[in-house]
C-alpha cells in the first residue's frame, strides 16, 4: 500500500511524535511505501515572522495545498494518513485530498477537534466551553496567555468547523481512547466514521533483569497542564521515598528550584536512558491536571514490569485497571496521589505483581503488532468508502 504520512512536527521531543516516527517505521517494515508530508513548528520558532506566518498559514495555507495537490498528482497514494496539521499545513490540504479521490485518515492525538488549544483545559483547570462552537471562549479566557495567539488559535478553529474541513473530508477518525471518541461524538462527529486505535509501544528487552526499583518515576514534558507541582508536594509528604522527574522543563524553568530534597529533576532523557529510567523505578507516577488522552509513559513504564499510579481521568483508566496493573487517585488530590504511592511502595511484593500485569496487559493491547492489526482494519475501512466517508457505489 502506499500511503502519505502527513504530520506537523511540533519541534520538540513528545509522545506523539515517538508515536509517528514509530509508525512509519512499523509499515516500512511490513513493507508498504510510507511517503512524507512533514513541516516542523521548528521553522518559525522564535521568529516575529514565523508568528504572523503561523496565523494565517493555520487557517488556510495556499503553498501547503498546492504542494499536497502536486503530491498527489505525482505519486498516486492509496491513502493519506494524517496526524497534525497546524500551524503550518492547515486543514485546507483535507479538500485537496478529497477532490483528488484519496481517503484520508485521521489518528486524533489530543482534543483539537473540538477544543483550540486541544486540551480541554485553561488556567490550571478543565475547561469545555469552547465546545458546540463557542471557539470565542479561547479569546475571552486568553488561553494561550496571548490574545493575538488565543485569536488564532480560535479562528483556526472557528474556519474549519464552519467550512467542514474535517467533517467532510476526512474518512475516518482514529482517536487513542473511548473517552475521546466520545468527546467527537458529543461535538457533531459522525459516530460510524471514529474508530479507537490507542498508541503502540515498543517491547525492549528489559533493562538489567526486572529490578524492584529505587525511585517513583515522572516520565514526560514539564507543564502546567502535566501538574507536576502535584507529584512534588506528594513527595514532600514522603521525605524517605525518592522521586525523579525525566522531561524537557523549559516550560517551568523555575521548577527545579523548588523541588524537596527527595525530588530531582533530570531533564531530557534519550532512548537508552529512558529505558534505564523506567527499569530502575519502582512505580510510574502520572499527574496531569488535563485529561489526558492515552498515557504513553505508562505503557512504556509497564513495559518494564513497572505498575502506575495516575489520575482517574480522560483515557488513563482505560489504559491502567485499578487495583490490578496500578491504581488511580481523584484528579488534583495530592492526599489521595500520597496514599496511593505510599500503598504501593511498602508493599514491593505487591508491586511487582501489578507490574507484571500491567506488562501482560501492554504486550497484548498496546504491541506493534496489534497496532498494525487495527491501523489495517482502519485503512481497509477508509478505502471502502469514498473520499470524505461517502460509500463508494
Amino acid at each position: 500500500m502506499k500511503i502519505v504520512l502527513l504530520h506537523n512536527e511540533y519541534g520538540a521531543a513528545s509522545g506523539e511524535e515517538r508515536v509517528v516516527h514509530g509508525l512509519r517505521r512499523l509499515l516500512e517494515q511490513r513493507n508498504h511505501h510510507v511517503i512524507p508530508f512533514i513541516r516542523s513548528s521548528a521553522e518559525i520558532r522564535g521568529k516575529r515572522k514565523g508568528q504572523v506566518q503561523a496565523f494565517f498559514s493555520g487557517i488556510y495555507s495556499w503553498s501547503s495545498k498546492r504542494a499536497i495537490r502536486s503530491l498527489l498528482g505525482r505519486r498516486r497514494p492509496d491513502l493519506v494518513h494524517v496526524h497534525n496539521v497546524f500551524p503550518l499545513i492547515s486543514p485546507s490540504v483535507l479538500g485537496e485530498c478529497r477532490r483528488c479521490g484519496v481517503p484520508v485518515v485521521m489518528t486524533v492525538h489530543n482534543y483539537r477537534l473540538v477544543c483550540p488549544s486541544g486540551l480541554l483545559m485553561t488556567d490550571g483547570q478543565i475547561c469545555e466551553k469552547c465546545a458546540a462552537g463557542r471557539e470565542y471562549w479561547c479569546v475571552l479566557r486568553n488561553c494561550q496567555r496571548s490574545l493575538f495567539r488565543s485569536s488564532g488559535y480560535a479562528l483556526r478553529n472557528y474556519v474549519a468547523r464552519k467550512s467542514r474541513m474535517f467533517l467532510d473530508n476526512v474518512t475516518m477518525y482514529a482517536p487513542v481512547s473511548n473517552f475521546q471518541r466520545q468527546r467527537l461524538i458529543a461535538a457533531g462527529f459522525p459516530p460510524g466514521r471514529i474508530a479507537v486505535i490507542p498508541n503502540m509501544a515498543q517491547a525492549r528487552t528489559r533493562q538489567d533483569g526486572n529490578p524492584l526499583g529505587s525511585y517513583v518515576g515522572y516520565v514526560g514534558r514539564v507543564s502546567p497542564e502535566k501538574g507536576v507541582p502535584l507529584l512534588m508536594a506528594a513527595a514532600r509528604l514522603h521525605g524517605d521515598i525518592p522521586f525523579k522527574a525525566a522531561g524537557r522543563y523549559d516550560r517551568m524553568p523555575d521548577l527545579p528550584a523548588e523541588a524537596p530534597a527527595n525530588f530531582h529533576f533530570l531533564g531530557h532523557l534519550g532512548a537508552a536512558r529512558l529505558q534505564r529510567f523506567y527499569s530502575h523505578s519502582r512505580i510510574v507516577a502520572l499527574c496531569s491536571l488535563c485529561h489526558e488522552t492515552f498515557g504513553l509513559c505508562v505503557v512504556e513504564g509497564a513495559l518494564q514490569g513497572k505498575p502506575a499510579v495516575c489520575p482517574r481521568t480522560g483515557g488513563l483508566p482505560e489504559v491502567v485497571d485499578d487495583g490490578v496493573t496500578g491504581l488511580l487517585f481523584e484528579p488534583g488530590s495530592v492526599a489521595d496521589l500520597a496514599a496511593k504511592v505510599r500503598y504501593l511502595w511498602d508493599r514491593p511484593g505487591q508491586c511487582r505483581k501489578m507490574g507484571e500485569a500491567a506488562r501482560r496487559k501492554a504486550l497484548r493491547e498496546y504491541s506493534p503488532q496489534r497496532y498494525y492489526e487495527r491501523l489495517m482494519k482502519l485503512y481497509a475501512t477508509a478505502m471502502s468508502l469514498g473520499p470524505g466517508g461517502t460509500p463508494r457505489c
